[in-house]
């Protein structure tokens, strides 16, 4: 058995996951900002620079050889400022006058250096360049300065700028720790206030003062509300069903009593009367227990299986055909009418109890050489007789359970219908009535999505 996922270490990852993206981000951006701000800063550097050994060099324009001294003395200088700090950018000076060049502190070095982004910089480090002129004495000072950013692509560069981050780590998870553990402390006394309950205990969880919590509070609310409902069904179903079979069970008990005195006192007269009248009484009982044992059937919510396709016209012909010994007994012709086939998913059992139904409260109610007509086109299914119908003050409430139309000729239980709408409704229909006084149809629609195809 797999081992359940901690929503508590899920959420410490998560916490974990966004410091150490929220590090790289902000790696990422002191590593650009160094970059930008050193080379803005190595460029008025060098304009500063080049700017001082102009301004030396222009009282002396005129002597080469002192131009050479003063360029390296300044370079000297430099030199000096930073020879305790360990500084190995190279700096190239280079002098010209009226064209000649009279001073290249770095002569090694080719006449073009590497731009920063250009390709060259990608081999080596970049150089910013600042060029200062005067006019009046032909000078021109060019400045050049070694961009040494790539030490932060090394190893010591990244754990220099990675340290805090690294070492505050453990500090931001033991709060974090803290604060998920005492946050999930609601969910876990929802969770004891359920287990806690007594099994026939269905009343609402209070609401949550949570917001994140109120939609779990909501839902195990509804649940309950529906599983209260089902279990009152249940006890509806077993009230009605025990009301119901109290009457043919005291006629089967008067006439089984009323034969075996006539036997015990050795009567032979005739007892065909308290024969036929335990004959109708059984009949009446086995009828109630199909009938409620139908509805039951009927009325359970469908599961999660797939249901099988069926031609729903093929069906509807052998439940007609499993009608027609009743039809022979009342003289009541049945027709049936399609012109295509109708693939459908059914939940068989529950069409079949919907159609039976249907069918044998057409050819009950229907006079004696009658007709009864079931028609099925698309998703349409029709069926019409030609009874007394239906009082439209009464079509909806016929729908009930055990009840019966009053004036009623007929033996029933009042369960038919009850048990056709949701049989009906569990394979994705819905039933209606109309009645015009010499008939009555039933029209069953089934939803599109329950039909594959139509094939012609």
């Amino acid at each position: 058995m797999n081992k359940p996922s901690s929503l508590f270490r899920r959420l410490m990852l998560g916490f974990t996951g966004v410091i150490t993206l929220v590090a790289l981000a902000g790696f990422t951006y002191v590593a650009v900002e160094a970059k930008i701000t050193q080379r803005a800063r190595t460029a008025s550097e060098n304009a500063a620079h080049a700017r001082e050994v102009l301004l030396h060099l222009r009282e002396i324009a005129g002597e080469p050889v002192r131009m050479q001294n003063a360029a390296a003395a300044l370079e000297a200088v430099r030199l000096a400022m930073f020879r305790d700090l360990d500084y190995h950018s190279r700096v190239r000076l280079r002098v010209w006058q009226h064209g000649a060049l009279i001073y290249n502190s770095l002569p090694a070095l080719p006449d073009q250096l590497p731009a920063p982004g250009s390709a060259a910089a990608r081999d080596s480090n970049a150089w910013v360049s600042a060029v200062q002129r005067d006019d009046a004495s032909g000078l021109i000072v060019e400045r050049s300065h070694e961009i040494d950013d790539k030490w932060m692509q090394s190893f010591s560069g990244v754990s220099f700028l990675l340290s805090s981050t690294i070492f505050s780590l453990p500090l931001l998870l033991l709060p974090a720790w803290l604060i998920i553990g005492i946050g999930l402390r609601p969910l876990r006394s929802i969770a004891e206030q359920i287990e806690a309950r007594a099994v026939s205990d269905l009343t609402a969880l209070p609401e949550s003062k949570y917001r994140e919590l109120s939609p779990l509070v909501d839902a195990i609310n509804r649940l309950m509300m529906r599983l209260s409902a089902r279990i009152e069904h249940e006890h509806e179903f077993l009230t009605d069903a025990a009301h119901e079979l109290k009457t043919p069970l005291a006629a089967i008990q008067i006439n089984a009593h009323l034969l075996l005195s006539r036997s015990a006192a050795g009567q032979a007269g005739p007892s065909a009367e308290a024969e036929q009248g335990l004959r109708d009484g059984v009949a009446r009982a086995t009828h109630m227990v199909h009938q409620l044992l139908a509805f039951e059937r009927a009325r359970a919510e469908p599961g999660g299986e797939p249901l099988p396709l069926t031609e729903l016209g093929g069906f509807v012909r052998g439940r007609l055909a499993a009608a027609a010994p009743l039809g022979l007994q009342r003289g009541v012709e049945l027709e049936f009418q399609s012109a295509q086939e109708c693939p459908m998913a059914v939940h068989v059992e529950s069409m079949a109890a919907l159609l039976d139904n249907l069918i044998s409260n057409a050819v009950k109610y229907s006079p004696e050489n009658g007709r009864v007509v079931v028609r099925l086109e698309g998703g349409r299914l029709t069926i019409s007789d030609q009874g007394p119908g239906i009082a439209p003050a009464l079509q909806q409430k016929v729908f009930e359970r055990f009840y019966r139309v009053p004036g009623q000729e007929q033996s029933g239980s009042g369960l038919g219908l009850a048990i056709a709408e949701r049989a009906a409704e569990r394979n994705g229909g819905r039933i209606t009535l109309d009645s015009d006084g010499a008939g009555l149809t039933v029209t069953v629609d089934f939803t599109p999505h329950a039909f594959a195809t139509t094939l012609t």
